[in-house]
């Protein structure tokens, strides 16, 4: 199988500096396939333009192609966006996206690429070796249940494969279901929500997503984009706006959509006694996007053919 690693960067060049010689390190010894290493860059105002150049020309254009697309404009920014334009340069049938701030273990391939063997498998996601607060925390496998108007997800069991969601971050994807589906939704812009989003149009247009324990990779979150870039009200704001843009676009079961308007008014009165209102803010961001929200629902409900109660059962 032929490997696109997307790589999408924003003001990370002292991370691609470390960590680009390390990905290189783990995929050059592939022999089953063509590599490309993509970096696509949105719009940095550090030296990240330099080290890309840098880095793509010590390729040797062979064995491992390194290419790049730039985006000079800040209104278009956004992950999704940046993701995107990455997989429009990629010939790979398999999309590997790899956040700046992680590194993948040597052999951690192989076991990924094993499950794209059935033709049904979308996605697949790596054990995250995630470094929070100087410790390490295993992640990757998500659940997720219907509960308050809202879908709600955590971390899973990671003695199981089954996962709600496999992560942009560090995860695997069969490139021509991803352009089925339409890809990450520039909705979703800046960041949040837009993997999971992904992973759950995949299932209900009947296709699946696998968590691979025995592919790992480090994750220095602390170090990623958007601890770095963004405030915490900020934040809190996009994530409020992007469960609300999930549920309005994906959720067609008429039971739960009948939940999650009687739950609304609990959270705006929770937003306003506890004087935080980041929920508020994120509703209205929200509500103005309805139009285009509406729109790209339609396109959405087209490909779905699995019911969200048979997605969620599988964790509850």
């Amino acid at each position: 199988m032929d490997i696109s690693i997307i790589i999408p960067n924003y003001n990370g060049d002292g991370l691609l500096k470390k960590n680009l010689p390390k990905v290189l390190d783990a995929v050059k010894d592939y022999t089953k396939g063509k590599i490309e290493i993509i970096i696509p860059d949105d719009a940095s105002s550090d030296d990240s333009i330099t080290v890309i150049t840098n880095f793509i020309n010590s390729l040797d254009g062979k064995t491992i192609i390194g290419k790049t697309i730039v985006n000079t404009d800040r209104s278009k920014g956004g992950f999704s966006a940046n993701v995107n334009r990455g997989v429009a340069l990629a010939k790979g049938e398999i999309l590997l996206f790899l956040n700046s701030d992680v590194v993948p273990h040597k052999g951690f391939l192989e076991p990924l690429l094993e499950h794209f063997k059935k033709d049904e498998v979308f996605g697949v996601g790596c054990m995250d070796e995630s470094i929070e607060h100087g410790k390490v925390v295993l992640r990757g496998r998500g659940i997720g249940k219907w509960q308050r108007g809202f879908l709600t997800h955590s971390l899973g069991d990671l003695n199981k494969t089954d996962t709600l969601w496999v992560s942009c971050g560090s995860g695997a994807f069969r490139a021509s279901i991803y352009r089925k589906i339409g890809g990450l939704n520039n909705i979703y812009n800046p960041f949040y929500w837009e993997d999971i989003d992904l992973s759950y149009k995949a299932q209900k247009a009947g296709f699946k997503v696998i968590f691979e324990p025995k592919s790992k990779v480090i994750h220095e979150h602390s170090k990623g984009a958007i601890a770095s870039n963004y405030k915490p009200f900020r934040i809190q704001k996009i994530v409020y706006r992007n469960m609300l843009f999930f549920v309005w676009l994906n959720i067609s079961d008429i039971r739960f959509l009948t939940s999650h308007i009687l739950w609304l008014p609990y959270y705006f009165l929770k937003t306003i006694m506890n004087n935080d209102f980041a929920f508020l803010v994120g509703f209205y961001l929200a509500l103005v996007s309805l139009p285009i929200v509406l729109k790209e629902r339609k396109k959405i409900q087209r490909l779905s053919s699995v019911s969200d109660r048979t997605i969620l059962s599988q964790y509850t």
